[in-house]
């Protein structure tokens, strides 16, 4: 009878086999994880080759193509204004109301951050090739393990300083091998401007990846819900995308804009294309890191953008027909080594996470 299962001396046995709550949330985080990862990666490989390539058939402003960047928050207002319907509306939730200045001042800063990575990044597209980019870009790990370090107490584990040594020396290798300069038209003055700001890019992003996970700690009270990582992703970006309006209009860019159409190689509806997808792919890949940092780190999220390293690699080989020498293939190599040190180094924390957790739910 059902009644003799709760006093039944099988009762142990019965809940060890079936699942338990915490472990159907442990597999649906990991669920989601695997959907951001895989959304993140995707769109960041495709906003590399499409920004690459405004520039490549034509397209002149840093300014329009920092504005794409930042600008398609838009398209997750449908699914926002859906999750605030369901969950509440903005102004009831009680992790937001008595803290609305200070999410403001976060707002901003963050907008700040975004725009100041847009617009180097943007420079860093004008003139170095993907493959090249990429591989400058590997070291936001580094960054991002030192700011970390500041500003969430992350410890340098043997993994993760045998990860830097590796990225460091895969960033090494990257410029004394392009020295010259590989792109057709390019003087060495632009090479090294464009990887000086590819560099700088890559430590105001790991300023921002590690600062998005100390407002999850610290603001949000460590709370994981798809709105907030929508918050976090809309209002920096608008704001971000009238500092980018206001340097777009500032700097004249808004009289070139036409000329600049009618010049594109491919004709004036992909010119429109390309920097309409390119909003798309950005944003869509800025709402998926924000994911990963929201559910683990803002390491375990860098590690799965520096995972899209050889893709983005060899996507710039097929579609740009970017050369592959030995020594940006060890590089490469030594890039993706220093990710897998990275991404092991989570794996261990998260395990270690996992045991503690089974001890005390044990005791």
């Amino acid at each position: 009878m059902p009644e003799s299962i709760g006093s039944n001396s099988n009762t142990g046995t019965i809940s060890q086999t079936t699942v338990s709550p915490p472990a159907e949330n442990h597999i649906i985080k990991w669920l989601r994880v695997i959907l951001y990862a895989v959304i993140a990666v995707s769109g960041q490989t495709s906003g590399l080759l499409l920004s690459r390539l405004y520039y490549q058939k034509g397209g002149t402003s840093n300014w329009v193509e920092s504005l794409t960047q930042v600008v398609g928050f838009p398209v997750l207002l449908p699914y926002y204004l859906y999750r605030c319907l369901k969950t509440g509306l903005p102004h009831s939730d009680p992790f937001v109301k008595p803290r609305l200045l200070l999410l403001v001042l976060v707002y901003v800063y963050m907008g700040l951050l975004m725009a100041a990575n847009s617009l180097l990044y943007s420079i860093g597209f004008e003139y170095l090739p993907v493959s090249i980019f990429t591989l400058v870009s590997a070291s936001q790990l580094a960054f991002n393990a030192l700011f970390s370090y500041f500003l969430n107490s992350q410890k340098f584990t043997p993994f993760i300083i045998n990860s830097l040594l590796l990225l460091a020396i895969s960033s090494v290798l990257t410029v004394s091998n392009n020295t010259t300069g590989n792109l057709q038209g390019i003087a060495n003055g632009n090479y090294a401007l464009g990887f000086i700001c590819t560099f700088s890019a890559t430590a105001v992003y790991g300023l921002m990846l590690a600062s998005q996970q100390l407002v999850f700690r610290k603001v949000f009270d460590n709370k994981q819900s798809q709105k907030l990582v929508m918050d976090l992703t809309i209002y920096p970006s608008f704001v971000a995308s009238i500092f980018a309006l206001i340097g777009f209009f500032v700097s004249g860019d808004h009289k070139l804009l036409i000329p600049e159409m009618d010049s594109y190689e491919l004709g004036k509806a992909s010119y429109v294309t390309t920097l309409v997808s390119t909003a798309v792919c950005w944003q869509v890949s800025i709402f998926a890191g924000l994911g990963l940092v929201s559910e683990l780190s803002a390491l375990f999220a860098n590690c799965i953008f520096a995972v899209g390293l050889p893709v983005n690699i060899i996507a710039a080989f097929i579609v740009f027909k970017d050369e592959m020498d030995t020594a940006k293939g060890i590089s490469m190599v030594l890039a993706i080594w220093g990710i897998i040190s990275y991404a092991y180094q989570q794996y261990l924390d998260d395990y270690n996470d996992e045991t503690k957790e089974s001890e005390v739910s044990e005791v």
